[in-house]
């Protein structure tokens, strides 16, 4: 596995870059044929290759996939680990966003403050029925960081926000904390248009604390 990451370095490869054919890369690692296919197999789990049949195999593109696999696992496993890794979650997605506060709000033109609005809007209709939107709040999250231009943070935030959506429902809630989350994400919206980063930081809080609040009362429990 090493000599195959030192040769793509080595040789400059690039995302999307085609490697050389198994009896290639055999050649310029000086391994076997059955320990250069296992390394590719594990390489390929870590997104570090992609193995494309018929195709071959290509350095994989920037993903945090193996991230969130191994966080939702241990967020689903029995006991306390569960809470401890979600409280972790939700700590680093509002350090993250009340950090940027106010670079989100110089950088929204007013296409993504509308796109936020209708999004806000479309939770609180759903809410009103006692419906779910987990689809509607990651892309409110990624719409919210989106014009900042980094594609890594955009995959942290993508990547915390599946790890919370799928520990999330082993806590108890009530069906009225729909309604208030969707009212969170409308403060959100309020203090962005508002343009004042510290309301912004104070929404992002208010928006986290009924998870917390969760989290503690089943650690309680």
């Amino acid at each position: 596995m090493t000599g195959i990451k030192e040769y793509i370095l080595r040789n400059r490869l690039k995302p999307g870059d085609l490697l050389p054919t198994e009896t290639e890369l055999c050649e310029a690692v000086g391994a076997s044929r059955s320990s250069v296919r296992e390394a590719v197999k594990i390489l390929s789990a870590l997104d570090i290759v992609e193995v494309r049949h018929g195709h071959g195999t290509f350095v994989g593109r920037m993903s945090l996939n193996a991230l969130v696999e191994s966080l939702a696992f241990r967020g689903l496993l029995s006991g306390e680990e569960d809470h401890h890794v979600l409280g972790q979650v939700v700590d680093i997605r509002q350090t993250l966003e009340q950090g940027l506060a106010a670079e989100i709000i110089d950088v929204l033109d007013d296409g993504h403050r509308a796109d936020l609005s209708a999004l806000a809007e479309q939770m609180a209709e759903l809410a009103a029925q006692d419906k779910d939107f987990l689809e509607i709040d990651r892309a409110f999250h990624l719409k919210l960081m989106e014009p900042l231009g980094n594609d890594l943070l955009l995959q942290l935030t993508e990547a915390f926000w599946q790890v919370q959506a799928i520990v999330a429902p082993t806590l108890r809630t009530e069906p009225e904390h729909r309604v208030i989350t969707a009212q969170r994400h409308q403060a959100i919206v309020d203090a962005i248009l508002g343009g004042d980063p510290a309301v912004l930081k104070a929404a992002v809080a208010d928006h986290y604390a009924p998870i917390r609040a969760s989290i503690a009362r089943a650690v309680q429990e």
